[in-house]
């Protein structure tokens, strides 16, 4: 949860901007979005297998020549 305290001398459009600063620090949207919708059990673990592969494979060799 964010909570922002208002200072003496403090606007409106400050505390704004400080909320939101929090706000995207927290990545309290991409939390929002990823349970937004239900996911199987199935599906996630499948995910993370993908992600797990795609880290281990190296990447190709490129043999560049001038000419």
């Amino acid at each position: 949860m964010v909570v922002v305290t208002k200072r003496k001398g403090e606007t409106k459009d400050s505390i704004f901007r400080k909320f939101t600063r929090t706000f995207i620090e927290e990545n309290i949207i991409d939390d929002v979005r990823k349970k937004q919708f239900y996911k199987k059990p199935s599906i996630l673990r499948k995910e993370k297998e993908k992600h797990r592969f795609a880290l281990k494979k190296p990447f190709k060799k490129v043999n560049i020549t001038k000419t």
